[in-house]
């Protein structure tokens, strides 16, 4: 039986992003617990007959490397998933990832020292980011048009539904005595990768995949499953198809298919748009604050329970503030939600670096609680504020630049190149991951509440390039896209289409008309290079 309901296959497919978000929460809910730190502590404090407790757990600089060795093997793993999909296909290229994982986890749970636990968590990383590339591709070139922007975005949605389960079990697992309290953690998220591999087997290969390795009457199949209901002869699967065969003819005629041709004069803005998309991501500085959201908790004077509870009810805002992109995100398109997230991100940062700096002051020599990332001391209704702008900062980012930067890739490439190319961008994603994972715990500790500062000007940074540089996608086929693109169309000039696809898809207009304006403006830089010549 293979399933044909688009959200349905989005359901499975997106549990790939989930483990992501098992590995930030994993790593966030258990690096505060004495049963870690104590574990791998490194000192200067070491637990005593009279206080068992008191580790200083890794260093500033080896838990950041323990952090970024997740995101070091993501970037990686996202360089090799474009290939690799291009070779086996989007949906088991997934699968490699999903058997990666497991054998991460199993290394991870069984983690004996601190250079164990980094490998394990590299390999974690291969899959994550094999996951993290091809998921996003796949439901692309699976979904109707209208709902793109739904279905891709729901990997952000499986992301934030990840961080707060694991969070919660960690959580629940820190009252238990001893190595178990992160084992069994750690040794769970395991599942979800179980699913994800059998549960692919009952999901349609993707129609634009199939077309590129000549597999038409494959790829008729699955558009007839997908968007026809069953129906063959559906219009909208009609002109799909055609657009499909057009599309691939003139890849064909016009370029061989390499990494390289990303940086080529005609694709680099692409390139350039894509992988800022995710780099910016990654500076507004969410998963940084996720990821080390203990250590900014305990400097408002949270601590223990606390501070656990405290954290967790972010990861709750993150899930349902995320909910009104899945609805109205094809609605509201790709450019306003990304402008108004990097404004509002902007304004918190700013806000915390303010309240820290005027309402604050440095923490004893080794930092709170034993801690030297808690290194800046603010209570009081100040530290309160310093809590609201947080969870205030994540609700502009789930509904924002949480799941866009996971839907926009995808939609800016040809299909020829969309494999490589949002392999390439989700590994952007994974070096500023890596790099910023690495650079928090000893930024806490040298520059204090200076960080926020760093991350309010990216913010600002971002919003001014997306305005000039980052046209709108919404409501087009992904073989209209490529026709914008050629067009060279300024990106404050586009607009959001939803209403006109959603016409198209429902018959009220003619989906021939749409067809010939595509097959038009393909055949004119066809046309173009033939002149040149």
């Amino acid at each position: 039986m293979t399933i044909g309901n688009i959200y349905a296959i989005t359901a499975i497919a997106v549990v790939g992003g989930g483990l992501f978000g098992f590995d930030i929460s994993s790593q966030s809910a258990i690096l505060g617990t004495y049963q870690y730190k104590c574990y791998f502590n490194q000192g200067p404090d070491y637990p005593t007959a009279a206080n068992p407790q008191n580790c200083s757990g890794p260093t500033a600089s080896t838990q950041g490397g323990i952090s970024a060795s997740m995101p070091g093997g993501s970037f990686l793993g996202a360089l090799i998933s474009g290939p690799l999909s291009d070779m086996v296909g989007r949906r088991r290229s997934i699968q490699v990832g999903s058997v990666i994982w497991v054998i991460g986890s199993i290394l991870v749970c069984a983690s004996q020292s601190i250079g164990m636990l980094v490998v394990g968590r590299f390999i974690n990383g291969l899959s994550v980011g094999i996951c993290s590339a091809q998921v996003p591709v796949y439901v692309s070139e699976l979904a109707p048009p209208s709902k793109r922007g739904r279905v891709v975005g729901a990997q952000q949605w499986a992301i934030t539904w990840g961080i707060m389960i694991m969070f919660y079990i960690s959580y629940g697992c820190s009252y238990i005595n001893g190595v178990a309290a992160f084992r069994i953690p750690w040794g769970l998220q395991m599942l979800p990768a179980i699913f994800l591999f059998f549960g692919l087997f009952f999901l349609p290969e993707s129609p634009r995949w199939l077309a590129r390795k000549d597999r038409w009457e494959e790829c008729h199949a699955v558009l007839t499953l997908v968007h026809g209901k069953g129906d063959a002869n559906n219009p909208f699967v009609q002109v799909e198809l055609q657009e499909i065969k057009e599309v691939c003819e003139f890849e064909r005629q016009n370029a061989d298919v390499t990494f390289l041709e990303l940086f080529k004069p005609n694709m680099i803005n692409r390139t350039h748009i894509g992988m800022f998309t995710q780099i910016w991501s990654q500076l507004t500085g969410m998963n940084v604050m996720m990821l080390y959201i203990t250590y900014v908790f305990g400097m408002t004077g949270l601590t223990g329970s606390a501070n656990l509870i405290a954290s967790s009810i972010q990861y709750v805002i993150n899930v349902f503030m995320t909910i009104f992109a899945l609805i109205f995100i094809d609605r509201w398109g790709r450019r306003g939600p990304l402008l108004t997230g990097a404004t509002l991100m902007a304004i918190f940062m700013y806000a915390n670096a303010g309240l820290f700096a005027s309402r604050g002051h440095p923490a004893p020599p080794g930092g709170l609680n034993n801690t030297p990332e808690e290194s800046w001391v603010i209570g009081g209704a100040t530290g309160k504020g310093v809590i609201a702008c947080t969870y205030l900062f994540v609700a502009s980012y789930a509904p924002t630049w949480g799941p866009v930067s996971w839907i926009y890739p995808p939609e800016l490439f040809p299909l020829r190149l969309r494999g490589k190319a949002v392999a390439l961008t989700t590994a952007s994603n994974w070096a500023f991951n890596f790099a910023l994972s690495y650079f928090v715990p000893p930024s806490f500790v040298n520059i204090k509440w200076r960080t926020y500062i760093i991350f309010g000007v990216f913010c600002t940074v971002m919003a001014v390039h997306v305005f000039f540089m980052f046209p709108e996608t919404a409501g087009k086929t992904l073989e209209e896209v490529e026709s914008m693109f050629m067009s060279g169309e300024r990106a404050w000039n586009t607009r959001v289409e939803y209403g006109r696809i959603r016409a198209v898809e429902q018959g009220q207009v003619d989906p021939e008309k749409l067809a010939q304006v595509a097959h038009d403006e393909l055949a004119a830089p066809v046309e173009t290079k033939v002149d040149e010549a």
